[in-house]
């Protein structure tokens, strides 16, 4: 039978569950996993919920649960489970975090199409060839910063894209398009946040002596690299690291923390509330 995610945040208010139970067993349909949470700050209740139905018609699906949840105002997402969410890789020249996001999907690990790879330089041009994955090179520069954004609009109208990864994609973003694409742009910063910013952070990490280094994956804001979280991750260090050890475990750091982002976003797993996510986590 077909296998429905649907996801809900609004207030907080009695009803919820028991509306969203209703709408799915008029549907004919059997849930197979819930996941709810009530912030305690903001008071939004957020849940995710999968559920099979011999129901093959998702605007049918989408309309029942529309009208028997629409007396609390939620944001409601329903997706057909088959239904790839469609990301934009965007990269710059290192490579390592794209490779192993093209990778994963190849070997069927990640629930996503990559529909495009966009970059400032030409050098990931190869490796997206290899999975035959359309690359576009759209340089930025101070005066064509504003006229490579718009080209960036185009492809992801074109493409139909869901999401925006950053992949260590060393350009920052305007605050005008990180309004358009709120809540859709992952990035993958080189450090467990707060931490080290600027250039040569595994450097600055080792003149520090630190005992962790790390990665953090989060949603791109106008404000650099304070966007809400989404994963993170450590790994332990001695003195004895050389700066070049830090750049290579700080990498695989780097790999596995986007790719897991990507998989919970992919996967519906992630809301939004305020400044900061909900994870549902299988």
């Amino acid at each position: 039978m077909p296998n429905y995610v649907v996801t809900l945040r609004c207030v907080d208010a009695p009803g919820i569950v028991l509306a969203t139970s209703s709408a799915i067993v008029a549907l004919g349909g059997n849930i197979l996993e819930n996941d709810q949470f009530t912030d305690p700050v903001t008071g939004q209740f957020c849940m995710r919920t999968r559920f099979e139905t011999e129901i093959d018609d998702g605007d049918a699906v989408r309309t029942r649960l529309g009208d028997e949840l629409e007396r609390f105002g939620p944001t409601l997402g329903v997706r057909h489970e088959e239904v790839r969410r469609r990301a934009l890789v965007m990269v710059s020249k290192y490579d390592h975090c794209l490779a192993d996001l093209l990778f994963r999907r190849e070997q069927g690990d990640l629930p996503l199409d990559i529909v495009a790879v966009v970059s400032n330089h030409p050098d990931c041009a190869a490796l997206a060839a290899r999975y035959q994955v359309h690359f576009h090179l759209i340089p930025v520069g101070p005066s064509t910063k504003q006229r490579a954004e718009d080209e960036l609009r185009e492809l992801l109208a074109q493409y139909g894209v869901d999401f925006v990864v950053l992949a260590r994609y060393m350009q920052v973003l305007s605050p005008a398009l990180c309004a358009e694409l709120s809540g859709r742009i992952i990035n993958i910063h080189h450090s467990f946040l707060p931490g080290f910013k600027g250039a040569k952070p595994y450097h600055q990490a080792y003149e520090r002596g630190v005992k962790l280094i790390g990665a953090t994956a989060h949603f791109v804001t106008d404000a650099l690299d304070e966007g809400p979280i989404i994963e993170q991750d450590v790994v332990r260090v001695s003195h004895a690291r050389q700066p070049g050890d830090l750049v290579a475990l700080g990498r695989d750091i780097e790999r596995s923390v986007l790719s897991r982002a990507v998989r919970l976003v992919s996967e519906d797993r992630v809301a939004l509330v305020g400044r900061r996510t909900v994870i549902f986590s299988q």
